[in-house]
């Protein structure tokens, strides 16, 4: 296996990260299925974006909203710890075309609407955003959009959108981790791969750090939509293709 190609996506992941608050593990989920099974996959994506992740927690550290992270983590941990079980049982493909299909018509939809980002989704809303996250979380390490969206929903300025959802995320890779290294599907021969992905991942945020300076919260808003759009159709269209 060459070093570069865990080095390369893994900063590709900690500049989306930088910039948009979330998605590391779905770029990585386009290289990483070529190397791994798919559980071992999913689970090297949720490890190597955490020192992207706590380097950003610890920046934006000031505005954190601890109070509006509680609740979703303890709901998704639960769904996320389920279906990492549920893994093996599940149609990979259909489930991944679900999730595609989802995501572009939410992006369509907050880049089109001029007030569908701007105000606190309802409780039940909120509450399948993050049952479908933890769920997706637990099959391929990609739990991030849905919960981007709820927190950017909630926030007010581009610093209080980044320290929520970083901490939410901090929360979340060291309990899945965890979770995967105790059921043995992470172990010792994936360390080194996710070591250099990490290294990739730092290098991503620093380059990110310096553009992030530049935008604010629309400039954010629009870019997160727009992945989280481009990851649909990544995932619907590789999902029909692998099953015709």
């Amino acid at each position: 296996m060459s070093w570069l190609f865990v080095l390369i996506p893994g900063m590709l992941a900690g500049l989306v990260q930088g910039l948009t608050g979330f998605g590391p593990a779905i770029v990585l989920m386009v290289f990483l299925p070529s190397i791994l099974p798919m559980a071992k996959a999913a689970g090297v994506a949720g490890m190597i974006p955490v020192i992207s992740v706590v380097m950003m927690a610890i920046h934006y550290r000031h505005y954190i909203k601890f109070k509006r992270i509680i609740w979703p983590f303890i709901l998704y941990a639960v769904v996320a710890s389920l279906s990492i079980h549920l893994g093996g049982l599940l149609n990979v493909h259909i489930s991944r075309a679900l999730l595609g299909g989802l995501l572009i018509i939410l992006s369509l939809y907050f880049l089109f609407s001029k007030s569908g980002g701007q105000k606190e989704f309802p409780l039940y809303v909120a509450v399948i955003f993050v049952l479908i996250s933890g769920f997706f979380s637990g099959l391929f390490g990609i739990g991030g959009p849905l919960m981007a969206l709820y927190f950017l929903s909630l926030s007010n300025t581009k610093e209080e959108y980044m320290a929520t959802v970083q901490m939410f995320f901090v929360l979340d890779m060291t309990y899945t981790s965890t979770f995967r290294v105790i059921n043995g599907i992470i172990g010792a021969n994936e360390i080194p791969i996710v070591l250099i992905g990490v290294v990739g991942a730092a290098l991503g945020t620093i380059i990110a750090s310096r553009i992030l300076n530049h935008m604010n919260l629309a400039l954010v808003s629009k870019c997160i939509y727009t992945f989280i759009g481009m990851s649909g159709i990544y995932y619907l269209t590789s999902s029909i293709v692998s099953m015709i």
